[in-house]
């Protein structure tokens, strides 16, 4: 059954590396705001150490996790297996936001393949880990990445992408102000 660390032990970050998709849960203080829960794929994790991750973020029709991050910091991670023995990984940690042009992006874009949806990357320090059995997930053959986001985005164009985000990723669902946000009112 559940079992907690402190960090990401070697069986946990052999486990995470072979998974084609997670999931990204946060929500507001706020008790009437709107609890998110995102699945994420395209290659877009890593780990960067025992005790911190981050990915890169593509462009999307909200932008509830930069949100919420933004006003609390609270991130857990999801990992459980489709293929293979059953297991269940979930990251506790404290998350915020990087933005193309912020300091620390040069150096974290280098850990990922640069793609034109691209919109942040979403680093977090993780405090706390746990393995549980995922006993009643059911198998699943993975048969590929999507280039559905690819194409769109290529549709949008750069440009186009700048006023998406703009228009569609600046607030939550719940109103409150993502890091995209605060730079278009600066």
């Amino acid at each position: 059954m559940a079992k907690f660390y402190d960090d990401i032990t070697p069986h946990i970050h052999e486990f995470i590396h072979k998974q084609h998709v997670f999931f990204v849960a946060t929500a507001p203080l706020d008790g009437a705001g709107h609890v998110n829960v995102s699945p994420k794929g395209l290659d877009s994790f890593r780990i960067l150490s025992p005790t911190k991750v981050a990915y890169l973020d593509m462009t999307g029709s909200g932008n509830e996790t930069s949100a919420h991050i933004t006003e609390n910091g609270r991130i857990t991670f999801m990992f459980c297996s489709f293929e293979g023995p059953c297991d269940i990984i979930r990251l506790y940690g404290i998350g915020r936001t990087v933005l193309p042009g912020d300091t620390e992006w040069d150096e974290l874009a280098q850990h990922f393949n640069q793609v034109l949806g691209q919109r942040q990357i979403i680093v977090a320090d993780i405090h706390r880990t746990q393995t549980s059995c995922g006993y009643a997930v059911p198998l699943f053959d993975y048969v590929g990445d999507r280039d559905t986001l690819n194409k769109w985005c290529e549709n949008k164009g750069e440009e186009g992408l700048v006023a998406y985000h703009a228009e569609k990723n600046s607030r939550s669902m719940d109103n409150l102000l993502t890091p995209i946000g605060q730079r278009a009112q600066s």
